[in-house]
């Protein structure tokens, strides 16, 4: 049963009470509908002697449009059927900040100017709240501006409307004109203040606060000390974030959520997942918030055996918090390899909005399943879900990874039709669809002809399709657009060094490597990974500090032998080196993915699934190697590299050879 707030009004003695029904504990907003507000079978309440008006019907109707006030029980104020009352106005304010209900709220507004509580500071402020609430700030703004007396409530109220409504600069700016007027600061002052402090910068900010925190005494505070360790966790100070969680009287879960997502933020893997672990040890209960934060983390790297764990905890917590994680968990299954789980947790999901769309659509995109998204795309449209910047980037993606450029021009036009703008992210994959199809110079065009300034990755995706056709004069030219903008980019200077390998202009491939080492530009080492029983083992190319080297050479180079014998020939140009054959043959038996690989050849079961991470693209002979390795174990093996997945079966790959 809900609790019914019941106001008994007498005609005869004009006098009006209020007497609290209490049935239950507490009293939810979801359990009121707008239907349950606005009564229109109730008798007419003037009709009555004693009348009764429920809570429900607080926010009732005029039943005259044209000589009432707009609300049924200002009306029987006016008529001189009820006393004003500042309790009745009270709820009503209360009713319209629940509810988010701005006009009538400004119809009580309104009202009480005429009453004689129009000067109440508790009445204004109530007011002011209200306005608040309800994101109309101009007006809550001239509330306060008229106000003749104000308390730290005051003040505090219009600073937390500020901060939480993307206002930060005017909640800050109000602050010193409060202390000026002799007002001190309280823990919801300093908390909002804090809040509005994040989306500035903490070294401007945040630190006078933190010292005015100090001061006033509520750096320990429960409310003071979530928010300033929150503040320094977003901007990585994570040592000064941990120093005022450990000073804290008490803790709660927005205390641990905050270091818990500073850590994930600045990828601390393990110090998220040793955290959420302590967090149980105290007795505290994970919110929606931490789970989606793990989520995200097990996505990020990739980690499938963790994400499992999750969902697993998730449901022990109830199918109230699997609804409200439902698209990150869906994302966490669709980045960790599991494209076939992902689908299922989108089948199951009560509610589908345009968010679990897209990271469905995201998920068949990364793992290279191009015709499975378009089909996806059409269907969403189909059911009236309008699709946004973002699902346009996954359709385009879609067909930029499976060479689908018919099909990536029409959706790339049909844009316009939904009103979004095209980004660069929409010019990248049209870009490299025309390249990678051999469209070279139609892709220069596309580009000359782009509304907004192609970028560093617009170029990169002319020059990786260059490479690909072995285009050295238009690869050039796409290498020298990219140092304009960023002369530092590894990634470029690596693709025009291939260029001119792959096209055995060794002289210039060096004058490059100089200019990185001259320019003191490093390309990033390639390194693989494994996760097993939720340890990580990472690989780099020609390591053997792993404690099972041994097994593991001995491992790859059975399976070198036996793929050699069913057709597989190194492709030795993936070796980049001024050295005969043979040496290049060596260097490539190596690469961090076929340590990976053989290490879970050996440590899996006979049958099972591999999954491999990588940090850059997986390289050519190792695409190819992997083709007759899943022919030669009889296994699926799954590779995660920087751009999408390869799934590899029967000697075949999901990508088609085409990435």
């Amino acid at each position: 049963m809900i609790n019914h707030y019941l106001l008994l009004v007498k005609k005869q003695r004009r006098s009006f009470c209020i007497n609290i029904s209490i049935r239950a504990s507490h009293f939810t907003a979801s359990s009121v509908t707008e239907s349950e507000e606005i009564s229109e079978n109730q008798d007419d309440l003037d009709s009555f002697s004693s009348l009764i008006i429920q809570r429900k019907d607080l926010l009732r109707q005029s039943l005259s449009h044209s000589s009432g006030t707009g609300l049924h029980v200002l009306d029987l104020i006016n008529r001189g059927s009820l006393e004003p009352d500042k309790t009745l106005y009270h709820m009503l304010l209360k009713r319209c900040t629940q509810f988010k209900r701005l006009k009538e709220g400004q119809i009580v507004h309104k009202h009480l100017l005429n009453s004689p509580f129009k000067n109440d500071l508790v009445m204004q402020n109530t007011i002011l709240n209200m306005y608040a609430k309800c994101r109309s700030l101009d007006q809550a703004r001239n509330v306060f501006d008229e106000m003749r007396i104000r308390d730290v409530v005051t003040w505090t109220v219009l600073i937390s409307g500020y901060s939480q409504h993307d206002q930060p600069k005017n909640a800050l700016l109000l602050f010193p004109e409060m202390l000026r007027q002799g007002f001190k600061p309280n823990q919801f002052t300093l908390s909002s203040l804090l809040m509005a402090s994040e989306m500035g910068h903490v070294d401007s900010h945040g630190k006078q606060l933190h010292a005015l925190c100090l001061k006033y005494g509520y750096s320990s505070n429960l409310y003071v000390g979530s928010a300033l360790s929150d503040l320094y966790a977003r901007y990585g100070h994570m040592e000064d974030a941990h120093f005022i969680f450990d000073g804290m009287a008490a803790k709660n879960e927005v205390s641990w959520n905050s270091l818990i997502a500073g850590h994930a933020r600045i990828g601390n893997e393990e110090h998220v997942f040793n955290l959420f672990s302590e967090m149980l040890r105290e007795n505290i209960q994970p919110t929606q918030f931490s789970c989606r934060v793990l989520l995200s983390v097990c996505a990020n790297i990739g980690s499938l055996e963790r994400g499992k764990w999750v969902h697993a905890f998730i449901i022990k917590l109830g199918a109230q918090h699997v609804d409200f994680v439902g698209s990150t968990l869906l994302s966490m299954y669709a980045k960790c390899g599991s494209i076939e789980d992902a689908k299922k947790i989108f089948n199951e999901l009560i509610k589908l909005d345009v968010g679990s769309w897209n990271s469905m659509l995201a998920g068949y995109a990364q793992h290279g399943l191009g015709r499975r998204t378009l089909k996806k795309f059409k269907q969403m449209l189909r059911i009236g879900i309008a699709p946004n910047d973002i699902t346009f980037l996954w359709v385009l993606t879609a067909c930029s990874h499976a060479g689908l450029l018919v099909e990536g021009q029409h959706y790339f036009k049909l844009m316009r039709k939904y009103k979004v703008e095209p980004q660069i992210s929409h010019y990248v994959p049209i870009v490299d669809l025309l390249g990678r199809a051999g469209h070279l110079d139609r892709a220069k065009k596309f580009i000359g002809e782009m509304q907004i300034a192609p970028t560093v990755a617009v170029w990169g995706a002319l020059l990786g399709a260059c490479r690909m056709h072995k285009n050295m004069e238009l690869g050039t030219y796409a290498a020298e657009c990219i140092f304009e903008l960023d002369s530092y980019d590894s990634g470029t200077n690596m693709l025009l060094y291939n260029i001119y390998v792959s096209a055995g202009r060794w002289g210039d491939a060096a004058k490059v490597r100089k200019m990185m080492s001259r320019m003191r530009v490093k390309k990033e080492p390639a390194c693989s990974w494994v996760e097993l029983r939720n340890s990580v083992h990472v690989f780099v190319a020609d390591d053997f500090a792993h404690p099972q080297h041994e097994q593991i050479r001995k491992m790859w180079e059975k399976i070198n032998e036996k793929i050699k014998e069913i057709g597989y020939i190194p492709g030795t140009s993936s070796a980049h080196l001024f050295v005969d054959e043979l040496e290049r043959e060596e260097k490539l038996e190596y690469h961090s993915e076929k340590l990976a690989l053989a290490f879970a050849l050996v440590n899996t079961p006979p049958g099972s699934a591999i999954h491999i991470n990588k940090n850059i693209r997986v390289c050519g002979d190792c695409h190819s190697a992997f083709k007759f390795v899943s022919m030669v174990v009889g296994r699926s093996i799954i590779v995660r590299d920087i751009k999408r997945f390869h799934h590899f079966r029967d000697g075949w790959c999901s990508c088609g050879d085409y990435w």
